[in-house]
């Protein structure tokens, strides 16, 4: 495969690299294309159905419903019940997902938890289960192969020679954490986007030991995943004028920690999503900003 290129970007007078695996693929792409590097490498014959679970617009269920209808598999996916405004507006990553044949499944949420921890008791030899948000060890390999492309881009030039730093936002941390574990010679910053510091350590902490060089920066104050701010969407546009589009998501509180607690040259690895965007976009304009 060709490795994803590097974009030079400027925000708020400050130059920053971009390795732009949002490009891999329109669905199946960055953070999560690598997550699921193994899986995509796995044999058709090896399963039947994948199953995960998690919000209705989460870039790691269209990846999944992208990745199942190129395997040929079933893909099954477990929510909380729908408010009525997601029934009425079937849009964004959901409705891409369901057009590319994923079985959505809604559980009362009082039963939701119970539920979702008893599908490994269920589930046969046939069946995969991914985690919410790709937080599977398997994800590891794939985290290897874009430290291995990182390497070869820095001999070959296409990544300045003098640029020790990545970057990657967080929701369950195993981007970060397996891509720290693979290039030790590197600072590799994160920050949590959903829940606080102790969260994400917590999840990362189930996947491995946390490597000395994978750094929390924390958040500017506490935000609420998928909740509109204005500061985010200014991010955002500021972002999209130096000729890149990234996720309302995660993006915005990532460059903020990094133009706020760092100041070296730094690699951003892109984590795509931008799908997720319309739906975003639409939240942001029913508040009137735009």
């Amino acid at each position: 495969m060709q490795y994803s290129s590097i974009s030079k970007i400027t925000l708020e007078g400050r130059v920053l690299f971009v390795k732009r695996d949002d490009l891999i693929d329109p669905h199946l792409a960055g953070n999560k294309y690598r997550k699921l590097y193994t899986l995509l490498q796995t044999p058709s014959s090896t399963y039947d159905t994948i199953v995960s679970y998690g919000g209705t617009q989460s870039n790691a269920m269209l990846a999944i419903a992208a990745m199942a209808q190129k395997k040929e598999w079933n893909f099954t996916y477990y929510t909380k019940q729908l408010s009525q405004t997601q029934r009425k507006q079937l849009s964004g990553n959901f409705a891409h997902a369901l057009a590319l044949g994923m079985e959505h499944i809604e559980l009362e949420d009082a039963l939701y938890r119970e539920y979702i921890a008893s599908l490994r008791l269920t589930a046969d030899s046939r069946t995969f289960i991914v985690d919410q948000g790709g937080a599977i060890g398997e994800a590891k390999v794939g985290l290897e192969v874009l430290a291995q492309e990182i390497i070869a881009q820095k001999k070959s030039g296409a990544i300045e020679s003098d640029i020790y730093s990545l970057s990657t936002p967080s929701g369950t941390g195993t981007t970060a954490l397996f891509l720290a574990l693979a290039l030790p010679e590197y600072k590799v910053y994160t920050t949590p986007c959903i829940g606080d510091v102790a969260y994400l350590k917590e999840q990362m902490s189930a996947l491995a030991e946390l490597p000395k060089n994978l750094i929390i920066l924390p958040p500017k104050k506490k935000y609420h995943f998928a909740k509109p701010y204005k500061e985010f969407l200014e991010i955002y546009k500021k972002l999209l004028k130096s000729g890149v589009e990234f996720d309302l998501l995660y993006a915005p509180s990532m460059f903020e920690a990094l133009l706020e607690q760092t100041n070296e040259k730094i690699l951003y690895i892109h984590s795509g999503g931008v799908s997720g965007n319309e739906s975003m976009l639409a939240r942001y304009s029913q508040k009137g900003w735009s």
